[in-house]
């Protein structure tokens, strides 16, 4: 059978989607580019954002002709069948993510899941749902994926997981060891180690900052403080503060300078229009990212999701949230263009 994949989100989908295609192709099917090609569509979906999930739902409505199939987030937080009863769901979470054949996007590019789910609670996300509590895989199996790929030609890793900053929290052992194991590896490659909560940092920050002074690690920090209020991210039951959030910052800034690692980057995630969020919280936000002003800077319109504790919240006028997510972008963008070195994004 010809199947096309049609895949949404983050890395660790596209990570769950070249698990999937190696599955289908060593049972003898044809993994094809395009719908037009295809027998059977499987779409791996996303839950992140609302805006994602109408790409997705619209997705399915100008296809649902065709046989089609639904993995990912998303139908573990609404009922597509609703809506398309003649849609089949199938699981593309738990399963096995390490040590799999794989039908890869790129051949210089890998990307290797150290941990599935979370260890938090914040009202606004869905992916707990979907993703369940932190499960660490093991850095034996991880070191052996990491070393097929550099075997099949990748020269740049990914390390993804919905949390990296917990990672190994649940089978005694923590990110640091993991990036030691990994760079103790002989090759040309570089890792870049993807998305961890500040609050995680407390107990690693030292030794993460030391593990990634080897030169097969590319400077780059992804915490997203999501807010410049601390009344607001105690709203979110964000355990963290933004006086940690520019601790943080400023030690990696010390470490990385930008005059001597072309690469030093901090990118952060910045939820405008929470519905508990005054103009005074906003403007503590903008401050924020003044004064610290990531290289990346990844701006989301709050969006209400399914089942979550911030759905129940009466939601902010549309019209602030877009003037405000105006008025941050316009502050990113203007500070960007000064940054005289490259960014690594």
């Amino acid at each position: 059978m010809k199947i096309f994949i049609k895949t949404y989100g983050c890395q660790a989908n596209i990570s769950d989607s070249e698990i999937l295609a190696g599955k289908l192709k060593s049972q003898g099917h044809e993994i094809v580019s395009s719908e037009k090609q295809a027998d059977k569509i499987i779409v791996n979906s996303c839950s992140v954002k609302n805006k994602t999930q109408s790409k997705i739902l619209h997705y399915l409505e100008k296809n649902q002709n065709k046989k089609i199939e639904v993995g990912g987030c998303l139908i573990k937080t609404i009922d597509l069948t609703k809506q398309f009863p003649n849609i089949k769901t199938l699981d593309t979470i738990n399963v096995n993510k390490l040590n799999q054949p794989l039908v890869k996007s790129h051949k210089e590019l890998a990307i290797i899941q150290i941990s599935q789910g979370c260890l938090n609670a914040c009202t606004f996300c869905a992916t707990k749902l979907a993703r369940g509590v932190l499960k660490s895989y093991r850095i034996g199996d991880i070191k052996r994926e990491f070393q097929t790929a550099l075997d099949q030609g990748a020269k740049t890793i990914y390390l993804t997981s919905q949390d990296n900053g917990c990672y190994g929290f649940d089978i005694k052992t923590n990110l640091p060891e993991l990036i030691k194991e990994l760079t103790s590896i002989e090759g040309n490659y570089k890792i870049r180690i993807g998305m961890m909560n500040p609050w995680h940092l407390r107990k690693i920050k030292n030794e993460l900052i030391e593990s990634m002074k080897s030169d097969k690690i590319q400077k780059f920090l992804h915490i997203p403080v999501q807010s410049g209020s601390e009344k607001v991210l105690k709203h979110m039951k964000r355990i963290h503060t933004v006086e940690e959030f520019k601790e943080f910052s400023d030690l990696f800034r010390k470490s990385f300078p930008r005059d001597k690692y072309k690469d030093s980057t901090i990118a952060t995630d910045i939820i405008v229009g929470y519905p508990t969020e005054t103009q005074e919280d906003f403007q503590e936000t903008l401050n924020l990212i003044k004064e610290v002003k990531p290289e990346v800077l990844n701006v989301s319109a709050f969006s209400s999701r399914s089942n979550t504790q911030a759905s129940k919240l009466k939601q902010l006028d549309s019209k602030i949230i877009k003037q405000r997510t105006k008025k941050i972008n316009e502050l990113y963008n203007g500070y960007r263009k000064a940054i005289p070195l490259r960014v690594v994004e």
